[in-house]
């Protein structure tokens, strides 16, 4: 047993748990128990203007109803400010961030063709245009080929100055970019493996590359299939998928369980969370995980 695993689950409180977010936090919480380690919680608050009122209560109250138990205290990252900013000072210490003024209208307009891109062309790399003032704080990423070997997509590697281009560390309004605090976050907890989702790979080569400049030590990944609608849409508040349902956890749970390949025995049809998770923790099976980005959930 690995005694010194330690994962996380680290929601953004935008809105209720799902259940997409099911998929991701009991594979996370799965493989962190069935090594005797240790899971954590994070809410990742950081960009306020995105959490909805009431949210973060209602997703402690979703994991509590699943039997989803952490370890330790919950962490917020609306309180890891100042952490967040020496780990930014230590980047423009090191020359690896420049300030950028351009508006996303902007970066739109200086694509021509067929469509625009999200790809910033790095404008501002070599200094600011006369009259013009910073906005924000980007990574140059020119030369910088991330490799992840991910524990069920097998090995990723991609050119992020094609993949994502110079992305931001510090936004126009003065806040931390998701990227760079969960960086820091993971980090200073100690968090030995990240589970999420595979929507998320492009976002893990960046945090690998942060990883890399600040100095840190790179986690464990394993990036599970993502759970979609009919149309192949990623279930989401955007995608208005509906909130767990609290009053009976179990039969979702057999649900995610059955997605992941994990064959629970139709004998816990009528088990109580309890013994579900007890059964999954010790049947945990990685090696039976379908190697696939998403997943597409049955019609109930």
């Amino acid at each position: 047993m690995k005694n010194n695993y330690r994962g996380r689950f680290a929601p953004s409180p935008s809105g209720p748990l799902h259940f997409g977010s099911l998929l991701t936090a009991l594979g996370s919480f799965l493989d962190a128990k069935s090594q005797g380690g240790e899971w954590w919680l994070r809410i990742d608050d950081l960009d306020s203007p995105r959490v909805a009122p009431g949210a973060t209560d209602a997703i402690l109250r979703a994991l509590e109803a699943y039997g989803l138990e952490w370890d330790g205290a919950v962490q917020y990252q609306h309180h890891r400010g100042e952490a967040y900013s020496a780990a930014f000072h230590a980047l423009q210490a090191s020359g690896v961030v420049y300030p950028c003024a351009c508006t996303r209208r902007e970066i739109a307009d200086s694509f021509t063709g067929q469509a625009s891109s999200t790809i910033y062309p790095g404008t501002c790399r070599n200094g600011l245009a006369s009259g013009k003032t910073a906005r924000a704080w980007r990574v140059d990423t020119r030369g910088a080929k991330v490799r992840l070997a991910d524990r069920l997509q097998g090995a990723i590697e991609h050119d992020l100055e094609t993949l994502s281009g110079d992305f931001i560390v510090q936004r126009a309004d003065g806040l931390f970019a998701y990227q760079l605090a969960a960086v820091v976050d993971d980090a200073e907890l100690g968090i030995t493996d990240v589970v999420r989702g595979a929507d998320l790979i492009d976002s893990s080569l960046r945090q690998v590359y942060l990883q890399q400049l600040l100095g840190l030590t790179t986690p464990r990944y394993l990036h599970l299939p993502v759970a979609v609608n009919a149309a192949g849409e990623k279930l989401s508040k955007q995608t208005l998928a509906p909130a767990l349902d609290l009053e009976q956890p179990q039969q979702t749970i057999i649900q995610a369980l059955s997605l992941l390949n994990q064959s629970p025995p139709q004998v816990l049809a009528h088990a109580s969370v309890a013994e579900l998770l007890d059964w999954a923790i010790r049947h945990w099976n990685p090696a039976g995980l379908p190697p696939l980005r998403s997943l597409e959930p049955p019609v109930k």
